[in-house]
């Protein structure tokens, strides 16, 4: 009998590698293989067309005068000081109330994950329509009602970060909702007993068995939904329109429009990447410190 070129293990081996090559190979094709890319063009000057050129720091020194990405940055950065903890607030209390025995329970949690599902253009279309500044009933509401003369502009000025906030708390808290809802199903119900037994009231079970026990989940929907609004770009350029290559505003401005901007339209690819670098960097630090605030939560 012929003895096989490749041993047993070998084989399954080779078996086993063939399943991950795709994968793999599409990840460092689209993924890996582009982020080496911008960290290189980073310290490079490219327009896309013409000769590269070494830039060195020169990319990361024109930050310090950029009005724009100053801007891009801060709006950022209150979009997710205001998205996170209200869309956590929200998503937790939603889950909460539909995690109790309540009539249309699982029709109120379609409801609720709906807009997470639905289509961005639609619903910010939909919104867009409730809000307009003279034919929107939420401004006719205000006229007609409460007597406000000076009608807000939702979708321009210093509300234009609010109206995002506010759209983003309605869209992706039902997603955030399901998380929850897994979590509050794995707490035992022996705990929530035992503490009847003891006299807590609803306050109290959820201060003293529920939040604890979500821990874990509160850690995962906070690191998720930080990484995500430091991403922002779809809703700002949907529905606050983010400005463009003619009317770009700091008010609306965030930091991957401004580097979309940056590198599809003006072609600056070596400064487009150095933005891209501080996002980078700006993500990891925010994760890194989460991690290390919930190591030492669980180690107390």
């Amino acid at each position: 009998m012929k003895k096989p070129l490749l041993s047993k293990k070998v084989r399954r081996t080779l078996v086993a590698y063939s399943f991950i090559a795709p994968n793999f190979i599409g990840f460092c094709v689209f993924t890996l293989i582009p982020i080496i890319f911008a960290f290189a063009l980073a310290f490079l000057k490219w327009d896309g067309s013409n000769p590269i050129e070494f830039a060195g720091f020169s990319n990361f020194a024109k930050l310090v005068d950029d009005t724009f990405f100053k801007a891009a940055l801060k709006n950022t950065i209150i979009y997710c000081l205001g998205t996170v903890p209200l869309t956590m607030i929200a998503s937790l209390a939603l889950a909460v109330l539909l995690n109790q025995k309540v009539i249309g329970r699982g029709i109120f949690r379609t409801l609720s994950f709906f807009p997470y599902v639905a289509s961005l253009v639609a619903v910010t279309a939909v919104w867009k329509m409730l809000f307009h500044p003279s034919k929107g009933p939420i401004n006719s509401i205000l006229y007609n009602v409460f007597n406000l003369t000076e009608l807000p502009q939702w979708f321009s000025g210093s509300l234009v970060l609010l109206s995002m906030i506010l759209f983003s708390v309605w869209k992706y808290m039902g997603y955030y909702m399901v998380i929850y809802l897994a979590g509050l199903q794995g707490i035992p119900s022996e705990l929530y007993e035992a503490a009847a037994l003891d006299g807590a009231g609803a306050w109290g079970k959820f201060r003293y068995i529920t939040w604890p026990q979500l821990s874990a989940t509160t850690f995962f929907v906070v690191v998720m939904l930080t990484i995500n609004c430091f991403k922002i770009y779809d809703i700002a350029v949907m529905l606050a329109g983010a400005g463009g290559s003619s009317d770009l505003t700091e008010s609306s401005t965030v930091l991957v429009y401004y580097i979309y901007q940056k590198a599809f339209i003006n072609w600056d690819l070596g400064y487009s990447s150095a933005l891209a670098m501080v996002l980078f960097v700006l993500v990891l630090g925010v994760t890194i410190i989460q991690f290390y605030g919930q190591s030492r939560k669980d180690k107390a």
